[in-house]
């Protein structure tokens, strides 16, 4: 993949830069080749033409699904998923790079990760086949995205102690579920995530998308002790500080950053008990992906009794609501809004809704789609944690 990366900043953009053509189109990052550096003057992503990142084109309006490593590896799988892509609207793929136990895909050459023994337990345990089928779904113009679940991490939580958030009495703090997590105020627990996704631009991904961005939800959050380092800053300062951090390290590796936020965030204006502030990761994200999914919001949110009955409302107005907070960003410096929308139903709210709850089919999950081309958004990512997705709610190729 080395020559795919010499690729993206070839000489040939190099000998360019200097025409005022390109310098308007490139993202505002530092391009180095040997002692040369330019600084380019625009950031926002869409605005680089595709046909000159060649093969790292940017995809202009991201259709998406999410797949695990697992059907990364999995023959059959593999194929239905990559079919879809080909006979659909569906041009991108988020795939699971490390997930939220802390699995890696496919084994890493990063220390910490050899350290730990992560490479022990990889999704996929044939590099090679997981290369030919990152350049299998490159040459069907696939936009691969890698998901990195960034500080829940139970293997490296438990490995090293040090860099993991602490109970109040000195040892490794737990989730409701067992896990680990990584403490997001200490910058050196940045580097694994960072390098990771460093990594994964060299295995082909064209953008690196951090999942799990934020501090616990779940758990005795109250007999957590985050050390010195965490009454320095507030929890918005330490995530947001994270993804500026990350951006500038990736950016150089020719790669765009996303961040997976919290859909509730929209209607939050200050620092959130888990660090996401929405105007400051629009400010240090090149996209922005919310979890919109309508089965997450809690009976009467948006003056609607049933929300997950309602997708279209509940998306169009989270879409609309994000849009104008974002616009005092400047444009050039404003993140593009992408949703996760729903692709499953939701059974754990049978005893909450009674007759009124309904399963998701292609009319529900269409909804959600329309609902953010109605906000004046262009892009969108459907979760399904078993990759099965409803095909009748996609249009044709």
């Amino acid at each position: 993949m080395n020559n795919l990366r010499r690729k993206l900043f070839s000489s040939s953009i190099i000998i360019g830069m200097c025409s005022s053509m390109l310098l308007t189109f490139m993202p505002s990052i530092v391009i180095a080749e040997k002692n040369n550096t330019v600084e380019a003057r625009n950031n926002h992503y869409l605005s680089q033409p595709a046909t000159d990142w060649g093969v790292y084109k940017i995809k202009e309006k991201v259709k998406a699904i999410f797949v695990t490593g697992n059907s990364f590896g999995h023959p059959s799988k593999y194929n239905e998923l990559l079919e879809i892509a080909q006979q659909t609207e569906i041009n991108s793929m988020v795939i699971d790079v490390k997930d939220d136990g802390g699995v890696l895909t496919y084994e890493s050459q990063v220390p910490l990760a050899i350290a730990a023994g992560a490479n022990d337990v990889v999704k996929v345990s044939n590099t090679e086949l997981f290369t030919d089928r990152m350049k299998e779904i490159i040459d069907n113009d696939v936009y691969p995205i890698a998901r990195i679940v960034t500080f829940k991490d139970k293997i490296i939580g438990f490995d090293r102690p040090d860099l993991a958030i602490k109970d109040k009495n000195g040892g490794i703090w737990k989730d409701n579920k067992g896990n680990a997590w990584l403490n997001p105020y200490n910058e050196e627990s940045w580097e694994y995530p960072i390098q990771l996704a460093e990594e994964a631009a060299t295995m082909g991904f064209k953008e690196i998308q951090f999942d799990y961005v934020r501090f616990p939800t779940d758990g005795n959050r109250d007999n957590i002790d985050y050390g010195q380092v965490g009454k320095d800053k507030t929890k918005a300062e330490a995530i947001s500080g994270f993804l500026s951090y990350a951006r500038e390290r990736l950016h150089k590796k020719g790669v765009y950053v996303s961040a997976d936020v919290f859909g509730d965030i929209i209607s939050v204006k200050g620092d959130s008990t888990i660090g996401q502030q929405l105007e400051s990761l629009g400010e240090n994200t090149d996209i922005l992906s919310p979890m919109v999914y309508p089965s997450h919001y809690g009976l009467g949110f948006y003056g609607v009794k049933y929300p997950d009955t309602k997708p279209y409302e509940i998306v169009n107005r989270a879409m609309e609501d994000a849009v104008k907070r974002l616009s005092v960003i400047p444009e050039d410096q404003r993140a593009t809004i992408r949703p996760w929308l729903q692709d499953f139903s939701a059974p754990w709210l049978k005893k909450a809704y009674g007759s009124n709850y309904i399963t998701y089919g292609p009319k529900e999950v269409r909804a959600q789609i329309k609902a953010t081309y109605d906000a004046g958004l262009e892009e969108w990512i459907l979760w399904n944690a078993a990759n099965r997705y409803t095909e009748g709610a996609l249009e044709k190729e």
